[in-house]
């Protein structure tokens, strides 16, 4: 196995690295037990898995009757933040985000992740602008690079 692949054990941690929005993690088996849980989830890590496994329990009640495969992922919004949920036939991999988090972003990283713990190409955390950049990041660069329209014209 190369040095950098995901391994299940690190793949909730991995989510927290990629997305400054996620406030805890989990992945779960295939069965429904913990196979991975980020630093700050350790508290709460059972509540989070079972929230993920009830999650899609109800997702899967909710959906059965229609001509089309279970769900792979849901979202749930709340006052103080967001879930999200994503899965595979072997992995379930859930994290509860703040509230500001954007779903798409959240959603592709979840989907991403399992992509990857099943052998996919592995993401990767994108460079600062100012890396490589020709000239020094200011905002007097990024205005003569990128000229804001003017409104009405």
């Amino acid at each position: 196995m190369m040095a950098d692949t995901l391994t299940p054990e690190r793949a909730a941690e991995r989510l927290c690295e990629l997305s400054v929005d996620v406030r805890a993690a989990v992945l779960l088996d295939a069965a429904g037990s913990l196979a991975s849980v980020s630093e700050d989830g350790q508290e709460d890590a059972r509540a989070l898995a079972e929230l993920a496994r009830r999650l899609f329990e109800e997702v899967d009640r909710a959906t059965r009757d229609w001509e089309t495969e279970p769900p792979e992922q849901v979202e749930v919004q709340v006052l103080g933040g967001a879930v999200f949920a994503s899965r595979t036939p072997r992995w379930t991999l859930a994290a509860v985000a703040k509230r500001a988090a954007l779903s798409s972003l959240m959603l592709y990283d979840l989907k991403a992740l399992l992509g990857e713990l099943e052998g996919g190409t592995p993401i990767r955390r994108s460079r600062p602008a100012d890396e490589g950049a020709p000239a020094p990041a200011s905002e007097e660069f990024a205005a003569e690079e990128l000229p804001m329209p003017e409104l009405g014209e």
